[in-house]
């Protein structure tokens, strides 16, 4: 419920803020004086509505998505003891999170990687690769499943959704600002939309959401700090610590589709360059924070 209240509140405080800051800036009025009837109120619904669904659409696929572009095969029925232990874990440790059972799967990779998705805290997906439960021990390979599981405990899915559905909408709503003062400002344009509008809108399209994905990715990285708290009251601090070791051990090149990073339990290694857009945080940082609590 209260998620519910906070996200209505957070769109009703960004119309209201975007409102004023144009009223503000005097957008409004260059606007109408150079002959434009751009409706500001019609626009932030309009981007509001498509930011906020388009995001919730990603998160009711997520389950679907996951499973294709990983290639998970979810276990219905244990075939051997090696799956039979991971749906009891996971199923043990759902428990002690008072979470529903989610979805078991394994997806095929030598990579040492776990990832959870799903809408809700009772409707989700826990995967482990094949390479995790090869090179890691049972202690290590609960401490990942309990970092999963703290995901899906915390509403990690849903809230980076929010998060990223309010972005969407601060990245519609201005690049269509950009879009029309370019157009009708700059070019002078007084019929419709020209030329001007709709290539200004899709470059500021581009350039404001490549920005505005660092704050969904500095989202992401302060969430792995939580979810390794979780895994660490599920599985043990120490384990946790273990399994966060032999990840940094066998780090490299990160096998996961760039879709799914966000999801992972290792998002793999960026560059200097990349780190704004990282959406984990370095894994010595990760267990310099939990040897901290030790």
């Amino acid at each position: 419920m209260k998620r519910i209240v906070y996200f209505l509140l957070t769109n009703i405080a960004i119309m209201l803020v975007l409102s004023v800051v144009l009223q503000l800036l005097g957008v409004e009025s260059i606007l109408q004086n150079n002959g434009t009837d751009l409706d500001l109120q019609a626009l932030l619904i309009f981007s509001a509505v498509f930011g906020m669904g388009g995001s919730f659409i990603s998160l009711m696929m997520s389950k679907w998505m996951a499973k294709r572009m990983s290639g998970a095969e979810v276990i219905k029925r244990p075939r051997n003891g090696t799956e039979q232990w991971l749906v009891d874990t996971v199923q043990r440790l759902s428990q002690k999170a008072g979470i529903g059972m989610p979805e078991v799967a394994i997806f095929h990779t030598e990579e040492i990687n776990a990832f959870a998705t799903g809408m809700s805290r009772n409707n989700a997906l826990v995967a482990v690769s094949s390479g995790l439960l090869s090179n890691m021990s049972e202690n290590e390979a609960e401490a990942v499943i309990g970092h999963e599981i703290a995901h899906v405990a915390n509403g990690d899915m849903v809230t980076l959704t929010l998060i990223q559905g309010v972005v969407n909408s601060f990245v519609i709503f201005i690049s269509r600002i950009v879009g029309f003062f370019v157009d009708r400002v700059l070019l002078k344009n007084e019929r419709g939309h020209g030329m001007g509008y709709y290539i200004a809108s899709f470059v500021a399209q581009i350039v404001f959401g490549i920005l505005a994905s660092g704050i969904v990715m500095y989202f992401s990285r302060w969430r792995e700090f939580r979810a390794d708290e979780g895994g660490a009251e599920l599985a043990g601090t120490r384990n946790m610590i273990a399994a966060l070791e032999k990840l940094r051990r066998n780090s490299g090149a990160s096998e996961m589709p760039e879709q799914m990073a966000a999801f992972a339990i290792s998002g793999g290694t960026k560059s200097s360059f990349k780190k704004f857009f990282m959406s984990h945080p370095p894994l010595e940082d990760r267990i310099r924070a939990l040897k901290a609590t030790l």
